[in-house]
């Protein structure tokens, strides 16, 4: 069982794509193997016969490192393969993951493992792949790639490994320069292999999986710890990545005064009336859907779906993801009753108690970075909703103005930059720019929410 991606454990079978005895190729599809996450195919790396299949379709919850099937050379017996013992433990598999270590040995066991080496190189008979790298390394100093058990995917010899052959060639040759005494050889015993049928995983193992963190331990290098994820964040990724691949998104951007606003704002905290800028940007975009009603629409699979009600969804950051609560009626809200509405469902959201209703459904979103520093952004549009209008932070900047007198001077104002994401199905650039248009007019002139 191969790993599919490095946090993978374990797989299921779900179908095989070649039976026992059917010729393989390097590159077949081989199996259909199911993660937790997707299907995926395994190809195999090698030209063989399918000998036998080991775990049969349906099976569950296989381990990486087990043997899931044999594969042998053309020309052997396929139907007499041998079946090895079973290697599904991971940690089982863990001294195949590095080259092996020489270890001090009498001299006719040195010898019989050099014959085992040749003989099952002599038997395997396939070219070892090798990275660019590598190939480079191998080439130019003359290396035997298989004299050195690969550690890369899929059996590929990677740089590493190549510069560990390299070592051990310059090793070898300072030993043979160094003059020793050599006593008697003794005489050897030749122990004769008794013939049996070789699998291409017997003979070459390869390393068929990362290594597995240990809780409790310290995480090995280049492993991730995964993250389970919440329903709600399953759903935004649903969510997010059906509306990036399926609506076309077009985006527009203008900077609005805020200075009326601001000094409302402050008339009103006089009167121990408290409302934000937001109150006041949700009150302006419902007044301004009511203007045109033509962007207050929703796509319903075949055409765009113009809404009566205008309902505006506003982004709420929680710690289990992003959630978009839904002021319903927000053109016939005065701004105060916004506030007190925005206030209490942004509590609900953060407290998980939002009911159903209080947050499907919408007709238009506004998302507000301002408060975090940000100060434009693009925002991914809510489907089936047409807009989302993307808000940044309050900003001084510099104009030049004239006074009563026609003359020009310097002043300051509160800038506050927003971009609108449109479905171009149902929104096209002109609307949208009428759009702005409206809405910074509405919004440096909060005087026209009280008309409305």
């Amino acid at each position: 069982m191969p790993p599919s991606r490095q946090t993978m454990e374990e797989g299921n079978i779900v179908k095989w794509l070649k039976k026992e005895g059917e010729t393989v190729n390097a590159g077949d599809a081989l199996c259909e193997i199911e993660t937790d996450k997707a299907v995926v195919t395994m190809e195999s790396s090698d030209d063989g016969i399918l000998a036998k299949i080991m775990m049969e379709e349906g099976s569950k919850n296989v381990r990486l490192g087990t043997i899931i099937g044999l594969l042998v050379e053309e020309g052997q017996n396929w139907k007499q393969v041998e079946i090895p013992a079973e290697t599904g433990d991971p940690s089982s598999m863990a001294p195949l993951m590095a080259p092996p270590v020489a270890a001090p040995a009498s001299p006719s066991v040195g010898i019989l493992a050099s014959a085992a080496t040749k003989m099952e190189h002599g038997l395997r008979k396939l070219p070892v792949r090798l990275s660019p790298a590598a190939r480079y390394i191998v080439e130019t100093h003359g290396l035997d790639p298989n004299n050195i058990i690969p550690s890369g995917p899929r059996g590929i010899l990677t740089k590493e490994d190549a510069l560990n052959l390299l070592q051990q060639k310059q090793k070898s040759k300072a030993a043979e320069s160094r003059p020793v005494v050599s006593p008697a050889p003794p005489q050897l015993t030749v122990v004769p292999l008794a013939p049996q049928a070789t699998t291409v995983s017997s003979v070459y193992p390869r390393p068929t999986f990362p290594p597995i963190s240990i809780p409790g331990q310290p995480a090995a290098q280049g492993i991730f710890t995964e993250v389970p994820a919440s329903n709600i964040r399953r759903i935004i990724a649903k969510r997010l990545t059906e509306s990036k691949t399926t609506v076309p998104h077009a985006y527009a951007t203008t900077d609005c005064d805020l200075e009326a606003v601001l000094k409302l704002r402050e008339e009103l905290a006089k009167d121990d009336i408290k409302v934000s800028v937001n109150d006041f940007i949700i009150k302006a975009t419902a007044v301004t859907l009511k203007q045109m009603p033509d962007v207050n629409v929703t796509w319903d699979g075949e055409g765009p779906r113009q809404l009566q009600s205008i309902d505006i969804s506003i982004a709420v950051a929680t710690d289990r993801g992003l959630i978009t609560p839904i002021i319903k009626d927000a053109a016939t809200k005065g701004v105060q009753e916004i506030a007190a509405s925005a206030k209490a469902l942004a509590k609900k959201a953060r407290d998980g108690k939002l009911l159903p209703e209080e947050y499907q459904g919408g007709s238009f979103s506004i998302s507000n970075l301002g408060m975090f520093g940000i100060s434009g952004f693009i925002a991914v549009i809510n489907p089936p909703q047409a807009c989302i209008l993307a808000v940044g932070r309050a900003r001084p900047e510099l104009k030049i103005v004239e006074d009563e007198e026609g003359n020009e001077k310097l002043q300051q104002h509160q800038l506050m930059t927003v971009t609108l994401s449109s479905d171009s199905r149902m929104v096209d650039d002109k609307l949208a720019s009428m759009f702005l248009e409206t809405l910074k007019a509405n919004l440096e002139n909060p005087i026209r929410l009280a008309l409305c």
